[in-house]
């Protein structure tokens, strides 16, 4: 299959799948959603860490008991603001929401920056994305799949694939890393030093959390273990929507090198200081 044409729809310059959007549902979350002070939102640019700190956030608030996180997809337990069920998942919830966004800061929640929620910002590398994304395509009906992967490149590059260009997305969000509401990760940085990074989350949310519970977090946040709980690794979700025998959900959790020479003035570390 050499090109998959999917339905799409547009919101602020940007293209999303229609398959769980709509002008109406993203206009919501823009312009209407009523943030509260004790919400918490995990966003990021498709394939950077999402799933990953859904489970992450799920675990620490749980206490690291990861009961909740074995019984409830993740798309239940820390819904997208965007999407069409958010009003379903998020209205009626009961305090602190856990919410997950892959919208720029040009189209989030307006009240979220007058509220005093808090939001978590992971980043990963751009030549990582657009290898997790490229596979990622592969195996979802409603995203549109160029199989020639130097295409797909100058696509993302350029930002003409669904969800926009990485780069507008990062810059966005970069604007606010200097904000106390606000805590900006490094997809890397999970990957050297889980434990690392669930205490400087903790500290961020002013959970305490002791050493046992930190410890669990950080067992069932592990690669192995979210690829084997059908409530993260999206084998819930039929095949005609995502194939994972074309390709699994959770691929490899590591850095790709496919695309080094690509983007080998982008220095992640230096972007984010």
């Amino acid at each position: 299959m050499a090109k998959r044409i999917v339905e799409s729809i547009q919101y602020g310059g940007i293209t999303f799948p229609s398959i769980v959007h709509s002008e109406e549902s993203i206009r919501y979350a823009h312009r209407s959603f009523q943030v509260r002070d004790s919400d918490v939102f995990n966003v990021t640019y498709p394939k950077s860490g999402t799933t990953w700190m859904q489970e992450i956030l799920t675990l620490i608030y749980s206490n690291g008991d990861p009961t909740f996180s074995q019984s409830t997809p993740c798309w239940e337990r820390v819904p997208w603001v965007e999407h069409n069920s958010a009003k379903q998942y998020l209205e009626n919830r009961p305090s602190p929401r856990l919410i997950t966004s892959h919208l720029p800061a040009t189209i989030f929640p307006e009240k979220f920056f007058t509220s005093q929620a808090k939001a978590i910002y992971t980043v990963r590398d751009p030549k990582d994305v657009c290898v997790s994304l490229y596979h990622y395509t592969k195996m979802s009906s409603f995203l549109e799949h160029r199989e020639d992967f130097g295409e797909f490149i100058e696509l993302f590059s350029t930002g003409k694939i669904l969800f926009g260009t990485w780069f507008d997305h990062v810059k966005s969000w970069l604007a606010y890393k200097n904000e106390k509401k606000f805590l900006l990760l490094v997809y890397d940085e999970l990957l050297k030093d889980l434990r690392g990074s669930v205490l400087r989350i903790c500290e961020f949310l002013g959970k305490n959390l002791d050493s046992t519970m930190v410890d669990s977090v950080v067992e069932n946040a592990s690669f192995e273990v979210m690829k084997n709980n059908k409530m993260v690794n999206y084998t819930l979700v039929p095949e005609n929507v995502l194939d994972q025998k074309i390709s699994p959900f959770f691929r490899k959790g590591k850095n790709q090198n496919a695309l080094k020479k690509i983007y080998s003035s982008m220095n992640i570390q230096k972007l984010v200081q």
